[in-house]
């Protein structure tokens, strides 16, 4: 009952405002999105999978027959239409906070990183039937490494860093409610 309420309040100091879940891929953010946004009494949205919606190809199709900046375009437009919404958790792309022009949308809300360690990642990626069209062409653990060496400064300005280890998609849920709460009482001093 406590932790229900607690959630509830939390809603309310948000006031709607976004919920972006930012990572590299397989760092869980399509997973524990559902749960958080069920605690926070918000509305859960996958932007790949919109993307794939919209397009009517998969995010593989898009890159093989479009390339990647056709796809970070078409990624833009989407986050750009997200964005006009309220009361939502997020789980966005990968490569989504390469682009400066997402930065401004993504900054309206609240920006989480999930971060797991690297070996989580990998195990999730061996195991994982979707294709990574960024993992395809050299060994995973190399091609990971790069991504998240290219891509640490931006996943750095997140307003909150989750690092994760063996925590269930639930689990991670709770401890993002526990830090945004602990975030947003301090802005309140």
């Amino acid at each position: 009952m406590q932790d229900s309420m607690n959630s509830n309040e939390l809603s309310k100091i948000l006031r709607g405002r976004i919920i972006y879940l930012v990572g590299i891929m397989g760092s869980g953010k399509s997973q524990t999105g559902p749960y958080l946004a069920k605690s926070l009494g918000y509305s859960f949205v996958d932007q790949d999978n919109l993307i794939e919606k919209v397009t009517k190809l998969s995010i593989a199709e898009i890159f093989q027959e479009e390339g990647e900046s056709s796809f970070r375009h078409i990624e833009t437009q989407v986050l750009k239409e997200i964005g006009t919404r309220h009361s939502l958790v997020v789980a966005t792309g990968g490569g989504v906070v390469t682009c400066f022009e997402n930065w401004g949308i993504l900054h309206q809300g609240i920006v989480i990183w999930i971060n797991p360690i690297r070996d989580r990642i990998i195990q999730r990626l061996k195991s994982d039937e979707n294709k990574r069209p960024l993992l395809e062409k050299r060994d995973l653990s190399t091609s990971l490494e790069q991504l998240m060496n290219d891509r640490y400064r931006f996943y750095s300005e997140s307003d909150l860093n989750i690092i994760v280890d063996n925590e269930t998609p639930q689990e991670v849920a709770q401890l993002i409610v526990h830090e945004l709460r602990l975030k947003l009482n301090d802005s309140k001093d």
